[in-house]
């Protein structure tokens, strides 16, 4: 198996300043946390979440979990070719094996994932220990390493505590999409007093902040760091987008050179500037934004 070491990751990730006016007329300065330059193709918070998994799985097949557009699913089926490790993805949606792979999956597939096609009412309850093992036995994964929808367990989420300790002293308020809850989790506990951490669900349901003290509790024993959510800015849910948010992560990369990717990081940028223009944050804050991915390019 090939060492992480030799993927050379650049860490920790650059902090880049961004002039944008419509932070600067509240006098709060506006930072990005470029977690997407960190590799090419484990980007941002998939390197954080996935490399502590990958050094636990020491060579061995790697199953994971995912819906048909999950980067986290491209994520490990790139990091399995890099590695020359097996992969196993378990896809939501058993309708979707008789039609033809999107790009997404097809990019799974290219780089040697072994896709399995499940019923959604199954991957709902994919936690169960008696459903996790039946999905591993038709998988023919049995003696697979598993790793969770979005990656984000206790390993994850205490790699991602290396994301808030980077920005120790970096900001006052670090900001950041969230599907899973695993990277805020960790962010959170690795950030220091005065600071504090803010998450911009992509998903619908209000369910996560449950999930995220759960994370936690695995993780460190209970509770840690500053840290909340703001529901209002999914659009819809995850995977979805409207033309307003098109046009603003378009408007965004052109004004700023900035790639912004839609699903997560569009989001939490709209939502940033939607607090800014409400007054959420006091004058002088230095805000950071984690990017936390890249565009998928088909």
């Amino acid at each position: 198996m090939t060492s992480l070491a030799a993927l050379r990751p650049d860490l920790p990730s650059p902090v880049q300043h961004i002039d944008d006016e419509r932070f600067g007329r509240r006098r709060v300065r506006l930072v990005v946390k470029r977690d997407d330059l960190i590799h090419p193709e484990l980007v941002g918070n998939k390197w954080r979440k996935l490399a502590p998994n990958l050094r636990a799985a020491a060579g061995r097949p790697v199953v994971t979990f995912g819906g048909a557009y999950s980067n986290h699913l491209r994520a490990t089926a790139a990091a399995g070719r890099l590695l020359g490790v097996p992969t196993v993805g378990v896809v939501r949606g058993e309708e979707l094996a008789d039609r033809p792979l999107n790009p997404s999956l097809a990019r799974c597939a290219t780089d040697g994932m072994r896709l399995h096609f499940v019923a959604r009412s199954v991957y709902r309850h994919k936690t169960d220990p008696a459903t996790l093992a039946e999905i591993l036995r038709t998988a023919g994964a049995e003696d697979a390493y598993v790793v969770p929808e979005g990656g984000s367990n206790s390993l994850a989420v205490r790699g991602c505590q290396e994301l808030g300790e980077e920005l120790r002293g970096r900001a006052d308020v670090v900001a950041l999409a969230c599907g899973t809850g695993g990277t805020l989790a960790g962010l959170a506990a690795g950030l220091t007093s005065g600071q504090r951490a803010l998450g911009v669900p992509v998903l619908r349901g209000g369910f996560l902040e449950a999930e995220i003290r759960t994370l936690q509790q695995r993780a460190f024993g209970g509770p840690r760091g500053d840290w909340s959510l703001d529901d209002r800015f999914h659009f819809g849910g995850y995977a979805r987008t409207t033309p307003e948010l098109d046009a603003f992560a378009e408007a965004f990369e052109q004004r700023h050179g900035l790639p912004v990717e839609r699903l997560y990081v569009a989001k939490m940028l709209y939502g940033l500037v939607t607090l800014a223009e409400e007054g959420a944050f006091p004058q002088g804050t230095t805000l950071a934004a984690v990017i936390t991915g890249a565009p998928f390019a088909t």
